[in-house]
């Protein structure tokens, strides 16, 4: 084969294994695509990977899309179990030991009533700390979903309300739709941006934000070095003792945050100031000068900040130290107890028994534990990947299309307006004539409505 014919075969093939920038197809879903035509963009350096390694999905946040049909009592993922198996062998193996003890040598047991006297002051630490931490739980779901209310609003704001400027120059409303667009994808570099900075992922090259805000300045873009940033592999053991819940094989979660030598910024506070500047662009251009509209806008923009205020307060803000300690202590007290207390009664069932109270006791507040931080990634932690996701999703929909005109709708004639009439057919009627065809339908509703209960009835008797 000549030297013309290698070149040209490998060009077909670099030609086929490299897709083109743009997808112009119906399933095409990303908002930001490059154009082919744009020049050559400067080469980034490696990217942080947003999400852990396929042999660990198992421990992520569960994804509420997936459905299992086993019953509870024997789901793995999302239990506490696996975090209880080193406890549990300790505990049985002082529950053996004491058991042991008492048999052969002499009997080591203490009154019942320590039991019950214990029992309602670790029933009632526990159940303080997993309200507490329950009500942390459902403030951070209540702020994920004050921001996907808000961004839903933003987003359907700038795209219906900002006008684009078409008809005075086509390169100028060009101009307009793309800085809209921008702004879309800006709400939800938004989400991005605080979904990694809860997880103290603080710079803007993670495979998911990446693109969402390169082309801005942010002191976070700015601080990030390979070198000292990108997360070294984990060791089988490591894996091993943070799904078994051992305290010393996990890390700081803020390790990366202390190891920046440069100031970090708040990457969601600066995407936040870009989506103000652009409204107030928009504002000044004269393409946004309904007051009503504005100020529903800027009310989203302020409950987004809310919401980074609100989530940061739940991250920053735990449960005070001594109450965990004190609590942990008086727990295990408890605990290491049990085997004295139920030898007399229970024999050689004390082991089981000690295991099984252990379980329960040890359980819930290892639970409680766990969802203090809704915002990581165990398993009972609040899937803010499919959020984001979600969030990106409905933001696609409202850009699908051009903003909708109401002739294009309302004097469609598949608009069935009443009683399977289309609006060619009740625009040739008279006004007295359609108010009182919409009086009948209110009378024909309740008539329809009355019928239903009574056939509902009928049938319930029989």
């Amino acid at each position: 084969m000549s030297t013309t014919d290698t070149t040209t075969s490998l060009q077909e093939q670099d030609t086929l294994e490299k897709p083109p920038y743009v997808n112009f197809s119906s399933q095409a879903t990303s908002l930001r695509q490059p154009s082919p035509m744009s020049a050559p963009k400067r080469p980034r350096g490696p990217r942080l990977k947003s999400s852990i390694r396929t042999e660990e999905s198992f421990t992520q946040p569960r994804d509420i899309e997936k459905h299992s049909k086993l019953p509870y009592f024997l789901r793995m993922h999302g239990s506490i179990t696996p975090r209880m198996i080193i406890p549990l062998a300790f505990v049985g193996a002082w529950a053996t030991l004491i058991t042991c003890i008492s048999h052969w040598v002499h009997p080591l047991v203490v009154s019942s009533l320590l039991l019950t006297v214990l029992g309602f002051v670790v029933g009632l630490g526990i159940s303080f700390r997993t309200s507490s931490a329950y009500e942390r739980y459902v403030d951070g779901r209540k702020y994920w979903a004050q921001l996907s209310q808000a961004s839903r609003d933003l987003a359907r704001h700038i795209w219906i309300h900002v006008e684009e400027r078409h008809e005075p120059d086509a390169e100028l409303g060009k101009q307009d739709l793309l800085g809209k667009v921008t702004a879309l994808n800006l709400i939800v570099a938004f989400a991005v941006a605080l979904k990694h900075r809860l997880r103290f992922e603080p710079y803007a090259q993670y495979d998911d934000l990446e693109h969402l805000v390169s082309h801005l300045s942010t002191f976070a873009g700015e601080a990030f070095d390979p070198d000292a940033s990108l997360p070294g592999p984990k060791s089988s053991w490591k894996r091993g003792g943070e799904y078994l819940g051992l305290a010393i094989a996990q890390s700081n979660p803020r390790k990366v945050i202390k190891r920046s030598k440069k100031n970090l910024g708040n990457l969601p506070l600066e995407v936040l100031t870009y989506l103000s500047a652009y409204v107030e662009s928009v504002i000044r251009s004269g393409q946004f000068t309904n007051g009503t509209q504005q100020a529903m806008v800027m009310n989203s923009l302020n409950s987004l900040n809310e919401v980074l205020a609100g989530t940061e307060r739940v991250l920053n803000t735990p449960l005070p130290v001594a109450y965990s300690i004190a609590i942990s202590q008086i727990t295990w007290v408890y605990v290491m107890l049990l085997p004295f207390q139920l030898w007399d009664a229970l024999r050689w069932i004390t082991i089981p028994g000690t295991i099984v109270g252990a379980y329960i006791i040890l359980g819930i507040a290892a639970i409680g534990r766990e969802i203090e931080n809704p915002f990581g990634r165990d398993e009972n932690d609040l899937p803010l990947d499919k959020f984001c996701q979600g969030l990106e999703d409905e933001i696609n929909v409202i850009a699908a299309r051009a903003p909708p005109k109401p002739e294009e709708f309302v004097m469609n004639d598949d608009n069935s307006i009443m009683f399977d009439n289309s609006y060619s057919t009740l625009a040739a009627q008279s006004i007295e004539d359609i108010r009182a065809g919409l009086r009948a339908r209110t009378v024909r509703a309740s008539a329809v409505r009355a019928s239903s209960q009574q056939a509902r009835g009928e049938k319930q008797g029989v």
